[in-house]
């Protein structure tokens, strides 16, 4: 899975390696980097950046360039989120891996916290925090369970919000329960904040390349759970996410690659669940959403700009 490179560490061998996939994140990549350095357990941190063209890498540079702890990979071009991933984590050593959104602070104690849990579970191959909106609410992938086209289907129409009873046991997250008093084992945690134990992630394999952008957390926790590893939420460890700042330059294009992740998904481990004509169905209603989504997208793009001119003449 790579060779280990310490040229950003220090001499001790680090207990966790934290994995950042940087692209356009503006001064959330500091502050995120700023929030992992706090916590002092030991961590190095691998910023992989994919071809930024905004101060994100100048900002960082000018507060923690200096800092052993740190090293940055320009990768030269926009790699896609896994594959960035895993060029990151061919430089890592650490015998735990966190793989961390760069617009995701994480609150103080969580890290240690996250590794005293994995030392003492070693069934647990991954591992995710409470995560929670800026406004301190949970966010939905905080613990979800693994969505299906009878799922899908619901959230596009939004049924659990006109008839809650007919989703009773197939809804997506489980943020309207209370959160469990200790750690919890969970079909999925949010994608923002994964840590992964090494020997897991040895025989799992890293994330799939085929997906660009989206998606590729639920494939490696199929996959992590196919291979008999348990995934936990660990609700005394929390970070705040900032949902989205990263994407807002190019919303069509992650739309596309967040569809083309679902359809990837979908024919990987769920295509031959159903009878052909079902799942051709769900492949071609992915795409119907595309398209419904991303022309009501344009729209109301071209709206703002027709009613931008009227208010200049």
């Amino acid at each position: 899975m790579g060779g280990c490179d310490h040229r950003g560490t220090t001499s001790v061998s680090p207990k966790l390696a934290v994995v950042i996939v940087n692209y356009n994140a503006g001064l959330l990549l500091t502050k995120c980097v700023s929030s992992v350095l706090a916590d002092e357990v030991g961590a190095e941190i691998i910023v992989s950046d994919n071809a930024s063209t905004d101060t994100s890498l100048a900002l960082l540079r000018d507060q923690f360039g200096d800092d052993p702890r740190l090293s940055i990979l320009e990768n030269g071009a926009n790699l896609g989120f896994a594959r960035a991933n895993n060029v990151a984590l061919g430089h890592a050593c650490a015998p735990y891996v966190l793989f961390l959104n760069p617009d995701c602070l994480v609150a103080p104690g969580a890290l240690e916290r996250m590794l005293r849990f994995m030392q003492d579970t070693p069934k647990a191959g991954m591992a995710g925090c409470v995560v929670r909106n800026p406004d301190g609410s949970e966010q939905v992938a905080s613990r979800r369970v693994i969505p299906d086209p009878w799922i899908g289907l619901a959230r596009v129409l939004r049924v659990e919000h006109v008839w809650p009873s007919l989703l009773a046991g197939k809804r997506l997250d489980r943020t309207d329960e209370p959160l469990p008093e200790g750690p919890a084992e969970v079909e999925a945690i949010s994608g923002a904040f994964m840590l992964v134990r090494r020997e897991a992630l040895e025989q799992v394999g890293p994330l799939d390349e085929g997906y660009f952008l989206h998606c590729e957390d639920l494939d490696w926790f199929v996959r992590f759970r196919q291979a008999g590893w348990k995934i936990y939420l660990v609700p005394d460890a929390e970070a705040v996410h900032y949902k989205g700042a990263c994407s807002t330059r190019r919303p069509l294009a992650v739309l596309w690659h967040k569809h083309r992740g679902m359809g990837r998904f979908f024919r990987k481990f769920q295509f031959d669940r159903y009878p052909l004509p079902q799942s051709l169905l769900v492949l071609l209603g992915i795409w119907a959403h595309f398209a419904l989504v991303s022309s009501a997208f344009a729209l109301r793009r071209l709206a703002e700009h027709l009613l931008e001119r009227v208010r200049r003449r």
